[in-house]
Formats: C-alpha cells, structure tokens, sequence
C-alpha cells in the first residue's frame, strides 16, 4: 500500500455489554502515514473500541477492516497485520524477556536466522539489552512496557494500534518510545490510545475525542487548540468531554 492508502476503516462501530453502549456507532479511517491520537476519560470507551480491532472483542453493531480485510472474517489475516499493545500489556511473568520475544516471534512464524533477526532489532529499538535476561515479573513496569512494545513491532506489521504506549515510563523513556513512533509512522497506520494531551501534541497527526462512547471531535492537533481562546489543549478536551 502507498503512502496516503486507507489501513484502518471503522464504520458505525456499535459495542453492548448487556443494556450498556460502550461504544456508540463510531466511524473514522486511518491512512497509512497517520498517527491517530484517540483521546477520552476513562471508560469513554477507546480500549473497548481498540479490541474490536484487533479482534480481541467481538462486534455488537457495524464493521472495522484493517487493511481491507474485514476483522471478523479474516481474523487470523488482519491479526498478522497488527501490532496490538494492549493496556496493561499482559506478559508471561516467569518467562524472561529474551524467552518471551522468542516465544512471539515463534507464533508470528519466524525460524532459525529470521528469528534472530527480527528479535535482536526489538529489543534494539526499544533499548532492552540490560534486562534480557531477567524474568519480567522482576521489571519495572516501565520496562514491562517496553517488553509489551517490543513485542508489538517484531514482525514489522503494517499497523500498529498501542493502548498507553508511554504509561509507567520515565522522562526519557517517554521520549524515546515517542521518537521511534514518529520514526516508524511513514510506513504504518498507528493508533494511539491515551489520556495524555502532551503526548498526541507530540507525536500525533490527528486527534479523534470519544466521550461516553460517542465521537466528540475529529481534527488535526491544531484544530483542536484552536478551539480554546486560551490556546490551551486542556481547556478543549474537558470543555468537549463533559459536553457530551
């Protein structure tokens, strides 16, 4: 796919647990190059929206496509094209990190020579080498995260959908993980689930707001500090979520 292609298409999106609507018939495209910032409060519904993607939620109500294949029936092709950090970023704890990325890569079908390969440049790009060899139950839970997003990019998917990429990270860790996203962005779809404003300023493209599991706002970055006299992101994100 080129530059500008379509790679993530959600279309009336509809989410019920029981008489509850988690998500309420949302639609948006990511194209390739983009990196979609998905802002709300807690439980305005973006993880729940983020694990119908993936496949990981089954679908109450309208469609998601990850590039061009519909998520519920080619499961097993659109998961091959993603890379999923889901909050919290569920890891074998006993295992440790080199056995758990091993492990990953065996799963995504990778053997011998490519194993290594795709391996050894996660943990490169995600700064690990001092604590390959530690049981990930012993990690901080920076580095937890880390591990999770290692994991995420090891087989060089095509989009890549990450819930808090930056949660339980220091300073500067927060600025690397923010570089490498820009820096992988130009040949991917990302989608970013945060509740951090700084962080879609930084790294972010696009901004899509839900509140109570409806789209509140749709727009680049700018557009949304536009909209405060004041120039202050914050102001708009309250002002927009508490409106709904």
């Amino acid at each position: 796919m080129t530059a500008g292609d379509t790679m993530i298409s959600i279309k009336g999106l509809t989410k019920d647990f029981g008489p509850l609507r988690a998500v309420d018939n949302i639609s948006f495209d990511v194209k390739k190059g983009e990196v979609l910032g998905f802002l709300g409060p807690n439980g305005a519904g973006k993880s729940t929206t983020m694990k119908m993607v993936t496949g990981y939620l089954p679908i109450t109500a309208g469609h998601a496509s990850v590039c061009g294949l519909d998520v519920e029936i080619h499961p097993i092709e659109t998961k091959s094209k993603i890379g999923y950090l889901p909050e919290g970023a569920p890891l074998y704890g006993d295992m440790t990190a080199t056995g758990f990325l091993n492990f990953i890569a065996e799963i995504r079908g990778f053997s011998g020579d490519q194993k290594i390969k795709h391996v050894n440049h996660a943990i490169e790009k995600l700064q690990l080498e001092t604590v390959m060899n530690r049981p990930i139950d012993t990690l901080s839970k920076g580095f937890k995260r880390r591990v999770g997003f290692a994991q995420a990019i090891l087989h060089d998917p095509e989009v890549l959908i990450l819930d808090e990429p930056t949660d339980g990270l220091d300073p500067n860790q927060k600025h690397q993980v923010r570089e490498l996203i820009k820096e992988m962005s130009a040949e991917k779809a990302i989608i970013i689930s945060t509740h951090i404003l700084e962080e879609v300023e930084a790294v972010c493209t696009r901004a899509v707001i839900i509140a109570e599991g409806k789209i509140v706002f749709d727009g680049t970055p700018t557009e949304l500090r536009a909209q405060s006299p004041n120039d202050h992101i914050d102001e708009v994100f309250r002002k927009l979520t508490l409106a709904s």
